[in-house]
């Protein structure tokens, strides 16, 4: 990883969190780490509610790992995935500024 602060592509993540638990992670399997993911997803809430900003910050980065802890594990590249789903536009209508209709998805 380059320095400290600088910022990091979701490929580099991706490698980075492969690199650091990926063995594990595969033993654990993908219900064992979808339960890991959920318990964070349930602390950012908390931290959404009641959390200061730091607090937050560490609770969207904790989500973002094991999310990515689960693609490592099915073999999903991220990056690929996001370019094929959102860089053309939105899925929904195809406009880089998104014109749904509010009632439904996106």
């Amino acid at each position: 990883m380059a320095e400290k602060n600088a910022p990091v592509s979701l490929d580099d993540f991706q490698q980075l969190i492969r690199e650091m638990y990926l063995e594990k992670d595969k033993a654990r399997g993908v219900d064992g780490t979808f339960m890991w993911l959920m318990e964070e997803v349930g602390e950012l809430a908390a931290a959404l509610r009641e959390g200061t900003r730091e607090e937050q910050a560490m609770e969207f980065a904790d989500v973002l790992a094991w999310l990515t802890t689960i693609a490592n594990v099915v073999g999903v590249d991220l990056a690929a995935a996001v370019h094929r789903k959102y860089g053309a536009g939105c899925p929904g209508c195809g406009q880089f500024v998104c014109q749904c209709d509010d009632a439904g998805k996106p």
